[in-house]
């Protein structure tokens, strides 16, 4: 009988706006960690962590914190936009963004989020 690994890992890549774009979703017992690159490098790294209030019914609020790389405003609406739904849907599991992007922009940053929503294991 085979032995089930604990950590899981899911990869896709395609070519978004004319750049290879690679996804890698790996889900462990408390958060999952997905790395998006168009460079075949980490990038910057964000986290991205749900936050419940337990007498409020509704949507869980998120922040966003750069824990190497450029802190720039945009990255953190790139990061809550890719991967809140992430959170959402694995329970409001806290998730750690990498992120090493050539071309941004609104239809690239949507077609990223398809990708990774292939990757899905959560």
């Amino acid at each position: 009988m085979a032995a089930e690994s604990i950590v899981r890992s899911k990869q896709a890549a395609e070519a978004i706006g004319g750049i290879l774009t690679e996804v890698v979703c790996t889900i462990f017992s408390d958060h999952i960690f997905v790395v998006v690159t168009q460079y075949g490098k980490i990038g910057t790294l964000i986290s991205v962590t749900p936050h419940i209030v337990s007498n409020e019914v509704g949507k869980p609020t998120f922040s966003t914190k750069i824990l190497m790389g450029k802190d720039e405003p945009l990255t953190h609406v790139y990061a809550k936009h890719l991967v809140t739904f992430v959170c959402e849907e694995s329970g409001n599991k806290s998730v750690l963004l990498a992120l090493a992007l050539k071309d941004v922009n609104l239809d690239n940053i949507k077609s990223i989020k398809q990708l990774i929503q292939s990757c899905r294991l959560w």
